[in-house]
C-alpha cells in the first residue's frame, strides 16, 4: 500500500531527538519492512501547550492549508491507500488525516492515541472532541499500553482497538553478554523539567540511601536542566558519577554493553523505549511499576519494578541486584531474549501486518 504517515506531535524528520521521534521512525520502518511505500504527509506540529483559542485557531488555519495542499496533489499523483497517524492526544489532535481520509475515501489508522476525561472540562474540550471523532472514525486504533486502551474504550466505546506493544530496533545492541560482576549503574534520559527531572530527583535520593554500596553511575543525556540535575548528585564523590551528555545510538549501545544495571525510576513514563534498549543490551532494569513501564519491563524476570513513589523500595531494589550477581545474570539473559524475540522490528512488523489485514480485509489490502 501507499501510506501517508503523520505525527502531529513531532515529525519523524524533526531535528531534536526524543522517544516520540524514534517511535515514529520505527513505525515507518516496520511498514516498509512489510513492503509498503511510506511517506511523511505533513511536517505540521499541532501541539499547543495551553488551550487558548487563539493558539488553536492558528494551528487549525495552517492545517486547512495542508489539507488543501494534499488534496490538490491528487491531480498529479495517485492518492494514498491508507492514512496512518502516530500519537494524537489532547494537545496534538490530528487536524489533517480525518478530512483527507474522508475526501479520498481511504482507511484511517491511529497508533498511541490517548483520551483522558479529566481534560474535558479544563479548556481542552474541543481538542478532546477532535480526538474522539478521529478515533471513532479509524479502521483501527493501535494501543501501546493497556492504560491507553482502557481510557479510549471508556470514552469512545464504539472505537476499534488492538494492542500493539512498544518495540525497538534491537540490532545495534549486540549479542547477549556473559556473566558480569559489574556494579556500574547507567541511565539514558533527557535533562529537562517535568517527569524527567522528577525521576532524576528520585534516583539521586535513592542512591543516597545506598551510598555505602559499591557502585558508580553513568548518565547519558543532555538538556536545559543540566545544571539543576547535576546539582542533585553533587553530594557524591566526583568519581562516582560520570556525565556523558548526548550520544549517538552506537555510542549508547557501547556504553550499555559495559554496564551492569539500568536504573531509571520512570515517573509517569508513557512506557520508555530506553528500557527496551537497555534490556536488548542485556541489562536488568530497576524502575517503578507506574504508568506504562510494566508494558516494557517484565517484573521479576527482566528487572525489578517497585511501588510508585516508594523511595526506600526503589533503593532496596538497586541494592538487591548489586548484591546478587546470580540474579543479575539471570535477569540480564532474560532481558536480552525478551527484546530480541518479542519486541524487535521484525516481531512488530509481523504483528502490524496481522492487525491491518484483520481490519482492512484481504480484498482491500491486496488490491
Amino acid at each position: 500500500m501507499k501510506i501517508a504517515f503523520y505525527a502531529p506531535l513531532k515529525s519523524p524528520d524533526h531535528p531534536v531527538p526524543s522517544g516520540d521521534r524514534l517511535m515514529a521512525r520505527q513505525i515507518m520502518t516496520v511498514l516498509r519492512m512489510a513492503g509498503h511505500q511510506v511517506d511523511v504527509a505533513s511536517e505540521l506540529r499541532s501541539f499547543t501547550p495551553t488551550p487558548e483559542a487563539g493558539l488553536r485557531a492558528e494551528i487549525a488555519r495552517q492545517a486547512e492549508g495542508e489539507v488543501t495542499r494534499l488534496l490538490g496533489r491528487s491531480h498529479s499523483e495517485s492518492p494514498p491507500d491508507l492514512w496512518f497517524t502516530y500519537h494524537p492526544y489532547y494537545k496534538t489532535p490530528d487536524l489533517i488525516g480525518p478530512p483527507v481520509s474522508r475526501q479520498f475515501g481511504i482507511p484511517y489508522v491511529t497508533a498511541e492515541a490517548s483520551y483522558s476525561r479529566r481534560h474535558d472540562d479544563n479548556g481542552w474540550g474541543e481538542n478532546q472532541r477532535l480526538i474522539a471523532d478521529a478515533v471513532r472514525s479509524a479502521a483501527v486504533n493501535l494501543c501501546f499500553t493497556e492504560r491507553d486502551r482502557i481510557g479510549l474504550v471508556d470514552a469512545i466505546p464504539d472505537g476499534r482497538y488492538e494492542r500493539f506493544l512498544p518495540f525497538i530496533d534491537a540490532t545495534p545492541f549486540g549479542s547477549p553478554r556473559g556473566a558480569s560482576a559489574s556494579n556500574r549503574l547507567i541511565t539514558v534520559a533527557m535533562l529537562r523539567r517535568g517527569d524527567k527531572f522528577d525521576s532524576y530527583v528520585m534516583l539521586a535520593e535513592a542512591l543516597k540511601l545506598i551510598r555505602d554500596h559499591d557502585w558508580t553511575l553513568t548518565v547519558i543525556g543532555d538538556g536545559p536542566m543540566r545544571a539543576e540535575v547535576t546539582a542533585l548528585f553533587s553530594t557524591f564523590d566526583g568519581d562516582r558519577i560520570t556525565w556523558l551528555g548526548e550520544r549517538s545510538t552506537p555510542e549508547i549501545a557501547a556504553e550499555l554493553a559495559t554496564a551492569g544495571i539500568y536504573v531509571w525510576p520512570g515517573c509517569n513514563e508513557a512506557y520508555g523505549l530506553a528500557y527496551l534498549e537497555a534490556q536488548a543490551a542485556g541489562l536488568p532494569v530497576v524502575a517503578q511499576a507506574t504508568a506504562g513501564v510494566p508494558e516494557v519491563v517484565m517484573d521479576g524476570i527482566t528487572g525489578l519494578l517497585t511501588p510508585a513513589g516508594d523511595l526506600k523500595a526503589y533503593a532496596d531494589a538497586i541494592a538487591q541486584l548489586l548484591n546478587d550477581e546470580e540474579q543479575r545474570r539471570i535477569m540480564a539473559e532474560a532481558a536480552h531474549g525478551f527484546v530480541h524475540r518479542e519486541r524487535s522490528l521484525s516481531a512488530a512488523a509481523k504483528r502490524l501486518e496481522i492487525i491491518l489485514r484483520k481490519h482492512l480485509g484481504d480484498t482491500y489490502y491486496e488490491r
